[in-house]
């Protein structure tokens, strides 16, 4: 053969198999597919980066955030349920824009009598209430929970106008506040604490009947100044409930007075410890600073039960300092019984804390400071190293809410001192989850009030990792079994949520107030979705890199998600733009199958198929290069003398081109494939996800095969995979460990596995007695 025709030949061969792929694989695809949209980069849906935040994912060399540093005396009556105080804000106007006036936010109006709260939700009768819904509902009064505001004044003391709206106070300053500039003014008001056990509110006080004390878990009491960013300008969206918060950085100093036979803890370090600690109580403080392996009490039950009779009359002020934090809380009783251990994070000593009544015991004396310790080490190691001094777990009927250095939690025993599995993992799982909280979003700082995820699900996360390493750490704390029963993370925990009825289901991508199903959405889904990401898309090794690079620039700073996207993608050099569309931005569930599967044998002569698209083209065989076929077992091109064959030996020309260009040597060491399989995947869902594919051969052996998500990028609906071997397959299963939330399990082998009947397992359950 000459040149010319050899190229021509070439030239043939090459345009006229590829145009047969190419339009098969158009007549293959789905009515109204588009092969791009999934892929396609979310230009449209991210912010355009600019000067203040990166197209990496990066704060810009414009990034700024403003400063409110609070110093504040507050005061609580123990008798009347009631706390006072009194503040004054130093606010820092960092940002590039004059501002005209201030926006504070009234956290406790939300709980106001006029509060338009209660009435934001429609609903009709329900089938039945339990009782004590019943009677909050209808028969009780409603509580007067909002702030009373006796005064706002400039540093001169001048009376400054403002304006309440709901919960969002804003405070009609003189002149501009200019950038680069900061203003001083203070507030006087007061509240009624509500008792925090009815209606869940995040904080107030649980009445104990049997010995007339309260316990107060209080937080969301002052008013705090609003964000300010180059994102939405003033964050001054009302607190309907469910949105949780935004708040700026500062500095506080906080005196609280509190009854005198009180214990309590708060947000800050301690200023005034010796005052306030009986000698007993610092010595055992400073064998607490040296002990790693367990807890110190520094109040024992005897003590607290013995304080629970006291009732003292006076006074006394517990001083605290805290830098660079977000906001405050503190936790206050007489019944409190108080233990701490060291925790080395670092270079550094952190103090685990838990503060809990009697009434928590022996669980929490026994595992409350422990899965604080474990929180601190496994976020650290994720993250970064943890910059605070302490970290605190509080015992509070029915609570979990978080607050930096000190958190609130619930897990309660029986009154006979017995608990449940679910009670004690339930306890673990709540203090994790809300002492990680001071990573997220206490540090890495961002908008609760819009994006409920960006904190919950990343904490959720966290707290999954966080969970299964507690468990490996403490075995004898985990029976039966030796995995810790996380009940969030795991992706088949996720299926019942994302296979639901698509009306009740909203995006991630959505703020918390619009939501109908809070838990699945900002908890389960994106921690399931991160999980995901680390464990079968990304890898560990990607994703830890590339998670702990999102967690430091972001550290005392105020992300968006875009922030968090690109900077997934910045530091790993993986495009996933596809997987933070179909997770985050829609509501789609991953469902992928085994459509079918075509065995084929090589043979010597063209299929029908192949006549009749030469005929079509006016070629015939011998205008082509000397083809290999391949005939398929159930159609008429096949010949039963093909099967078990070297394709050698059923091809003239693959063993005319072996004799061309290949040596004897070369020929020996040849494995030749006498099996062919056509398999075809289908995607009913609407998330595009890794192929994981285990191969089951007819010897007993297995391949695992995991095909990129980047096979469904030109044909959304179905992709074909040819699979050669020396042995014959017997089976394909898809996704064969549930790494993927596959909503449907029933489409993803082959052969089908046949679902038994109700009546067929009757009968296998009566033949096995």
């Amino acid at each position: 053969m000459t040149k010319v025709k050899y190229f021509l030949a070439s030239f043939l061969f090459l345009f006229a198999t590829a145009m047969f792929a190419q339009e098969e694989a158009v007549k293959e695809r789905a009515p109204g597919h588009s092969n791009q949209s999934k892929f396609k980069q979310l230009y449209e849906e991210f912010s355009t980066p600019n000067t203040y935040r990166s197209a990496s994912g990066a704060p810009g060399p414009d990034y700024y955030q403003q400063q409110a540093d609070y110093k504040m005396n507050i005061e609580l009556d123990d008798k009347n349920a009631k706390i006072y105080g009194e503040e004054t804000i130093t606010y820092h106007n960092n940002s590039p824009d004059d501002l005209e006036f201030l926006w504070l936010q009234l956290d406790q109006n939300v709980r106001a009598k006029d509060s338009k709260s209660p009435l934001r939700n429609g609903g009709g009768v329900p089938l039945a209430y339990q009782p004590g819904a019943f009677a909050s509902t209808h028969l009780s009064e409603k509580f007067d929970g909002g702030f009373n505001i006796d005064f706002v004044k400039d540093a001169s003391g001048n009376p400054l106008s403002y304006t309440i709206n709901q919960t969002m106070m804003r405070v009609n300053i003189a002149k501009p506040l200019k950038s680069g500039e900061q203003i001083s003014f203070s507030l006087k008001w007061w509240y009624n604490i509500p008792d925090h056990t009815v209606n869940r509110a995040r904080s107030g006080y649980e009445y104990f009947s049997k010995d007339g004390n309260r316990a107060y878990v209080i937080a969301q009491f002052f008013p705090r100044m609003a964000v300010y960013n180059d994102v939405e300008g003033w964050q001054n969206h009302q607190f309907w409930g469910n949105g949780e918060f935004a708040l700026p950085f500062g500095d506080y100093e906080v005196n609280i007075t509190v009854p005198a036979d009180h214990i309590l803890d708060a947000t800050g370090v301690l200023q005034n410890r010796k005052e306030v600690f009986s000698k007993e109580m610092m010595k055992r403080y400073e064998l607490a600073k040296k002990s790693y392996d367990k807890p110190v009490l520094i109040v024992t039950q005897e003590e607290a039960e013995a304080a629970e009779q006291s009732f003292s009359e006076k006074k006394k002020t517990w001083k605290f300092k805290a830098e660079n934090v977000r906001d405050y809380g503190f936790a206050t009783s007489r019944k409190f019984i108080w233990d701490m251990q060291a925790v080395k994070i670092g270079s550094k000593d952190v103090m685990a804390v838990s503060l809990y009544p009697k009434e928590g015991n022996p669980l929490w004396e026994e595992l409350s400071t422990k899965a604080v310790a474990q929180t601190l080490v496994s976020y650290s190691a994720h993250t970064f190293d943890y910059p605070y001094h302490k970290a605190i777990s509080v015992h509070a009927k029915n609570q979990g809410m978080e607050y930096p250095m000190i958190c609130w939690n619930y897990g309660r025993p029986n009154e006979d001192g017995s608990y449940s599995d679910r009670v004690k993992y339930g306890m673990i799982s709540v203090i994790i989850h809300e002492v990680g909280h001071n990573f997220f979003p206490m540090i890495v700082n961002s908008d609760e009030r819009q994006w409920g995820w960006m904190d919950e699900g990343l904490d959720t996360f966290m707290q999954y990792i966080a969970e299964q390493e507690f468990g490996e750490a403490n075995p004898m704390d985990i029976s039966p079994n030796d995995k810790y029963p996380s009940r969030r993370g795991e992706p088949a925990k996720i299926v019942p949520y994302m296979s639901g009825d698509q009306s009740a289901i909203s995006p991630i991508m959505s703020n918390p107030e619009n939501v109908y199903q809070l838990g699945p959405n900002a908890y389960g889904k994106p921690a399931t979705a991160l999980n995901i990401l680390r464990e079968t898309v990304m890898g560990r090794e990607l994703f830890d890199h590339a998670f702990k690079t999102y967690s430091h620039r972001w550290k005392f700073k105020h992300p968006t998600p875009e922030d968090f996207f690109r900077t997934m993608e910045d530091a790993s050099a993986v495009d996933l733009d596809w997987y933070w569309r179909g997770w985050f931005y829609t509501t789609d569930y991953v469902d992928i199958g085994v459509k079918g599967v075509k065995k084929y044998y090589v043979s010597n002569k063209p299929t029908k198929k192949m006549q009749e698209y030469l005929a079509a083209r006016n070629l015939t065989e011998a205008d082509l290069r000397p083809l290999v076929y391949l005939a398929e077992e159930d159609s008429e091109d096949y010949d039963p003398e093909l099967k078990g064959k070297a394709p050698s030996d059923t091809s003239q020309n693959l063993k005319e081109y072996m004799m061309d260009n290949m040596t004897a040597e070369e020929r020996a060491a040849v494995v030749e494939p006498k099996y062919f399989y056509e398999v075809t995947f289908d995607k009913p869902g609407g998330i595009p996800m890794p192929l994981i594919v285990e191969y089951t051969y007819a010897d007993g052996s297995k391949e695992n095969i995991t095909y990129p998500p980047e096979i469904w990028r030109k044909n959304d609906a179905e992709v074909k995979r040819v699979i050669s071997s020396q042995k014959e397959l017997v089976g394909i299963v898809v996704d064969p460990k549930a790494e993927t939330a596959d909503i449907d399990m029933t489409n993803n082998a082959w052969p089908k596995k046949e679902k038994k009947t109700d009546f067929d397992q009757f009968k296998e359950n009566i033949k096995g007695k």
